[in-house]
């Protein structure tokens, strides 16, 4: 068996050896590599089990493994992402197809943010131990919590001029899209003028969510108020009534059909309202698409701001560009530039004053609503296994933030 099993292990190199030497020089097909890069991962396993365990490790959302084989064969981190349909491989990419993708994409970065920050995160399991808590009443919006005081990072602004620097501390990337440093430009991004003067005589932000129906661990089956379009009604409120903005909240669904959830068109038929919204106001500047995210049941993102339970919060940023192909061009997004420089500026405000509040910026290869305003965000707030109080609860440091960001505050 020892004899055989070294024949094995030979066997599975040279058998690589020769597949990576076709693929470099354009031997096979596209199809051909996609096969050659699979059969490699499945003999590896059989061969070296290691191989597969460290292969479904996450480290940044990719294994080490993989980020080897994807560097051999960009199409290889196309086939792993697990948000790509095979079908979209042959470059047949359809908006309906691409951009329904979001909602559940962060599984392996929660379970490794978990990991890292243990100190912040409790199990499921405890919160259901416990008695539920009463939900946070918004009625007082003047007391919700702001900052004054800097108690986080304040970075040095040569690291924010470093791409790397910025990139390895601010920033998860997919396998199947690049931010490289042509498009990430951390000093030019810091300049950017993020202002917007307060005005409450026209509408100046819109909230939507494009899941509305997405909801929390003590949800109320049916409750709105316990959905991501509750947690959406207080931070307008916040917006408006604590710091002065002209706020519309759009809670459309755009995820329901024939009243079953279908996601499929969600974001084609967000676009097509909040375009809408955008052509009757134009005064609107700012665009968030308020979600929540999806992780593993026993993990939950949880912080402390002022004293309360807070859930984590993280950025999204749509480059339009895939690693295989390049620039989505049926998927043009103008403003990707002020995009990624109004993620960047929040993380940086929120990193100052609410350490431990703000998880990476995601980035990933579509544009999904952030193609029709400069200051559009995709916001994912908590998760489902967060409570309800707690994702309300991280909607006011939110708003501080946004509000310090629109008014020119810099902390760096």
């Amino acid at each position: 068996m020892k004899k055989y099993g070294r024949y094995r292990f030979w066997a599975f190199i040279v058998i690589t050896l020769v597949i990576i030497y076709a693929v470099c020089n354009g031997v096979i097909s596209d199809s051909g590599t996609l096969f050659a890069g699979y059969s490699v991962r499945v003999m590896g396993m059989e061969v070296m089990p290691l191989y597969g365990y460290v292969s479904s490790m996450d480290s940044e959302g990719t294994g080490a493994a993989s980020k080897i084989a994807d560097n051999i064969n960009p199409i290889n981190g196309y086939a792993r992402d697990r948000y790509i349909k095979k079908s979209e491989l042959s470059g047949q990419l359809t908006e309906q197809e691409t951009e329904s993708r979001n909602t559940d994409f962060s599984q392996s970065l929660a379970t490794q943010e978990s990991a890292e920050s243990a100190a912040d995160v409790t199990t499921a399991a405890s919160v259901e131990a416990t008695a539920v808590p009463e939900k946070t009443s918004v009625s007082d919006i003047a007391a919700a919590a702001s900052a004054n005081v800097i108690t986080g990072t304040l970075y040095p602004k040569t690291s924010l001029s470093n791409y790397n620097y910025v990139l390895s501390n601010f920033y998860t990337v997919t396998g199947i899209t690049e931010l490289g440093s042509d498009k990430l430009r951390p000093a030019e991004f810091l300049q950017k003028d993020m202002k917007m003067s307060q005005d409450s005589s026209k509408p100046q932000i819109l909230i939507f969510h494009t899941h509305s129906q997405e909801a929390f661990a003590d949800s109320a089956e049916g409750d709105e108020a316990d959905t991501i379009v509750g947690v959406g009604d207080y931070l307008t409120r916040l917006l408006s009534e604590k710091y002065g903005y002209n706020v519309i909240h759009d809670k459309s669904v755009y995820d329901l059909v024939n009243g079953k959830l279908d996601r499929s068109k969600a974001y084609t038929y967000a676009e097509q309202s909040v375009a809408s919204i955008l052509e009757k106001n134009p005064s609107i500047e700012v665009v968030i698409d308020l979600h929540r995210d999806g992780v593993p049941d026993t993990t939950r993102l949880v912080t402390e701001v002022n004293g309360k339970k807070t859930a984590k919060i993280m950025f999204f940023n749509g480059l339009s560009y895939s690693r295989v192909n390049g620039d989505i061009s049926y998927l043009p997004n103008p403003y990707r530039d002020d995009n990624l420089a109004l993620s960047l500026q929040m993380q940086l405000m929120g990193n100052a004053y609410y350490p431990g509040y703000l998880r990476r910026i995601y980035v990933n290869a579509y544009r999904y609503c952030l193609h029709m305003r400069g200051k559009s965000m995709l916001i994912e707030a908590g998760a489902q296994t967060n409570t309800v109080e707690e994702v309300k609860n991280a909607m006011e440091p939110l708003a501080d933030i946004l509000d310090k960001t629109l008014c020119g505050e810099k902390c760096w």
